[in-house]
């Protein structure tokens, strides 16, 4: 397996620390708004990145945080320790607790998570759950000279890391002539960034602590839930690419500062998603969340092939033109599965087209750095294979192929087309075969035109009904 590592510059094979097992941490969502297309594509990379580790054998442990405190509105400011916190903010708009907002809204990524056929992580750390842990790592950080306090703030002095930059390269001499920095007038330095702050009066969340009644800063929260269930050193961390600085480059140092061991072998970013060729904002109305893609009669699996189309360390430009491409290349995928399902069995031999090479190669695609592009490419000429040896009558071994495409589209996150297909229909086409068996076929033909007008058609072979969205 070879990974491009952002934190070396350069695509590298991919060594575990421990034999055969995986430690994985991905960034989660900041529970204070709906997940959008753009964050999709990175839970998406994630997951795919995922399942060819397992596919190859190995055994992930996979974590992905919920941040619910600490993340504040002047994140692009570059030590991420400006501005309100996220999820208060938002509570205190809609007259809400913070737990109220962030449970909804955790509760909403999750959803979307399963509708994009994304593999639940192994474990969801919530930031305010782990708030001891942090408190300990900040404790260890100011007894080995690495943070300060000052007035019931505490922040991490990145002029004791002189490696600190070597991910974003940002270095504290980049930093001094170039970077967007807070002059918080509690700092010893500009750059440096807060682990702690102290709660104003009225503030929506506080803990109490050694230096305040407060709450942790975003950069200490990822460090404590990593370490606390993958170890001090783990094999891949992944993000977004505006995860790169200033968070994860606090992450490396703020954990390592403790441990003095490597705290990430392998960091992995996805870059940005435009719409139309901008940056997605809701005010220019470019802002798409999952449910706007529903709306315009395409399936979450459409969109997981769009994000298939395109490779993870390009910058992706969506459009609904490309998405309706996706969707015929989806559709390509299944109809051949489904073609081969009522083969007659005559052309269906051991001997006939099987596969197996394209899978192979689709494989070896997966595992250079996650070559999705070229790996469907593969795919979609296996497709024209199989349909030129059915409308030709040429041999094929029906069974292996049906196999090798349930590998293919697991390998690519793409659930088989019944799977997505709600149980109600399912009842009903099921409730349409008792009918017909029963010879009622006018409570078969009430029951099809009742899937018919919930948007999926019924179709009957040799091995039963087979159900597809119109």
């Amino acid at each position: 397996m070879q990974l491009y590592n952002t934190l070396t510059k350069q695509k590298e094979e991919f060594v575990p620390l421990h034999t055969g097992k995986v430690g994985m941490y991905v960034c989660g969502p900041t529970v204070y708004d709906y997940i959008h297309i753009g964050n999709i594509r990175a839970y998406a990379f994630a997951d795919t990145l995922r399942r060819v580790l397992e596919d190859i054998g190995y055994e992930v442990r996979l974590i992905k945080n919920i941040t619910d405190v600490g993340h504040l509105t002047a994140d692009d400011i570059a030590q991420g320790d400006s501005g309100e916190d996220k999820v208060a903010k938002k509570a205190a708009k809609e007259h809400k607790t913070p737990e109220e907002i962030a449970r909804f809204y955790e509760e909403y990524a999750l959803a979307t998570e399963k509708q994009m056929n994304i593999l639940p992580a192994h474990y969801f750390p919530r930031a305010t759950a782990h708030v001891k842990q942090m408190i300990v790592l900040i404790e260890e950080l100011i007894a080995r000279g690495h943070a300060y306090e000052k007035n019931g703030n505490v922040f991490l002095d990145v002029t004791t890391f002189p490696d600190y930059g070597r991910l974003s390269g940002n270095t504290l001499a980049n930093l001094e002539v170039g970077a967007r920095l807070e002059e918080h007038p509690d700092k010893r330095n500009p750059w440096d960034f807060a682990l702690w702050l102290h709660a104003p009066e009225g503030h929506l969340m506080h803990w109490p602590s050694p230096w305040s009644e407060g709450y942790p800063g975003w950069h200490i929260e990822c460090s404590a839930m990593a370490m606390e269930y993958l170890g001090n050193t783990l094999d891949i961390h992944t993000g977004g690419e505006d995860n790169i600085f200033p968070h994860h480059e606090a992450e490396i140092v703020q954990s390592e500062g403790v441990t003095d061991e490597p705290f990430v072998r392998y960091f992995a970013h996805t870059r940005h998603m435009l719409v139309d060729g901008t940056k997605m904002s809701k005010s220019k109305g470019n802002f798409y969340v999952l449910e706007d893609l529903i709306a315009r009669g395409y399936t979450p699996m459409d969109f997981r092939m769009l994000l298939t189309s395109a490779h993870y360390r390009s910058q992706m430009n969506f459009t609904w033109e490309s998405l309706e491409q996706a969707k015929k290349n989806r559709e390509s995928l299944t109809n051949a599965v489904d073609r081969l399902k009522s083969a007659p069995q005559y052309i269906s031999d051991p001997v006939g087209l099987d596969g197996s090479e394209s899978l192979h190669k689709i494989r070896e695609a997966m595992q250079d750095d996650l070559n999705t592009p070229e790996a469907l490419s593969i795919a979609l000429e296996l497709v024209k294979n199989v349909n030129y040896s059915l409308d030709t009558n040429k041999l094929v071994n029906a069974k292996e192929l049906e196999s090798v495409f349930d590998k293919i589209f697991s390998l690519f996150g793409l659930a088989p087309e019944n799977q997505i297909i709600p149980d109600a229909i399912h009842a009903l086409a099921k409730a349409r075969d008792i009918a017909r068996e029963n010879r009622d076929f006018g409570e078969s033909d009430r029951l099809r035109d009742e899937i018919t007008s919930a948007g999926y058609k019924v179709e009957d072979t040799a091995r039963g009904y087979r159900l597809k969205k119109l």
